[in-house]
């Protein structure tokens, strides 16, 4: 079993920024892979970055290519989102998740079905 929970969540203006954390425990955080994921309203959930075990490999949805960062301190059990130049379509709950079972520099999967540990969510509403 794998818990986590999201921080960092709240409003703020168009333009603005945000860092989300989400803090593991209940196995070795080194020996599994993260994503963010967000679901606004009426909307499916979506995939908007990942991480490898290692750290080295990321990903980004294109949608936030340049204005989102996401990290990982092995050390500290964390991960986190640096989420900057927000805009009013990212606002959204966002997830954070855990992948089981890939290699350590493998970059993890982007479908939300492949993850297999979820935080209760955070609320990011960015205002125009």
């Amino acid at each position: 079993q794998v818990q986590l929970v999201e921080s960092g969540g709240g409003l703020v203006q168009a333009g603005g920024s945000l860092r989300l954390s989400c803090a593991a425990s209940g196995r070795t955080f080194s020996s599994y892979a993260m994503g963010w994921f967000r679901q606004a309203p009426g909307k499916e959930r979506e995939f908007v970055a990942a991480i490898s075990r290692s750290g080295t490999s990321t990903s980004n949805v294109d949608s936030v290519k340049g204005r989102f960062t996401i990290s990982r301190d092995n050390a500290k059990n964390t991960v986190t989102l640096q989420m900057n130049s927000l805009k009013p379509e990212d606002t959204a709950v966002y997830y954070c998740a855990v992948r089981l079972g890939t290699g350590w520099g493998i970059p993890p999967p982007t479908s939300s079905d492949e993850y297999h540990y979820w935080g209760q969510g955070t609320q990011v509403t960015v205002s125009s």
